[in-house]
């Protein structure tokens, strides 16, 4: 479980194809404080460290992983927004984050407004009903609220306001027309929609 409030970027220093894609990213953690087998989301993805060193690890990804996030997501010199996973007793600062990628959406726009940004991303029409004015959602790793959101016949956009922080601290200030993010939409609304189809059932 995560909160979706960044605590490094990593970088990703190697690929080998495997069985699966083992990846190797350099980051600013004291792994000697990262259990092996320990969960860290990378940019929104839930991934398991299965080797590391004094400044690295890495992580397996399967090819199911790769076919449901952001393209370009898993190349050699990516920026990576990190997040080790909750400990009970921790402030929950963003929401509450599973690490499960629910889609991908396109970015549109990125525009400066003042000091901060402004970004326009599309999405599907199948993860459009889930995404609401002022509820929270979770793009690449970052807990973001939302400004607005516009529909039509094929899908939505959603606008969110990137602070000039979130921008220093994250890879959101890298974000521009035509990138893949990793969408991941509040678990709440995940649950009222479950909820919705079995009584629809009933």
């Amino acid at each position: 479980m995560f909160t979706g409030i960044v605590s490094d970027i990593g970088t990703i220093d190697s690929l080998d194809q495997r069985g699966d894609l083992r990846v190797r990213i350099s980051c600013g953690y004291a792994m000697d404080g990262v259990d092996m087998g320990a969960s860290i989301a990378c940019s929104g993805v839930c991934l398991t460290v299965v080797e590391k060193g004094q400044d690295w690890f890495a992580v397996d990804v399967s090819g199911e992983t790769l076919s449901c996030t952001a393209s370009g997501q898993f190349t050699a010199g990516r920026r990576l927004n990190l997040e080790r996973a909750l400990k009970v007793g921790e402030e929950l600062g963003g929401h509450i984050v599973t690490g499960h990628v629910d889609g991908v959406g396109e970015v549109v726009s990125s525009t400066e407004t003042g000091d901060s940004r402004a970004v326009v991303i599309r999405v599907s029409k199948e993860l459009a009903p889930y995404i609401a004015a002022k509820g929270s959602i979770t793009v690449d790793g970052v807990s973001l609220t939302v400004n607005a959101v516009s529909d039509d016949e094929t899908g939505a956009q959603f606008t969110l306001n990137i602070i000039p922080h979130t921008g220093q601290v994250t890879t959101l200030g890298e974000l521009e027309a035509g990138r893949s993010v990793n969408l991941e939409i509040d678990i709440l609304a995940r649950y009222l929609a479950r909820m919705e189809q079995v009584r629809s059932l009933g």
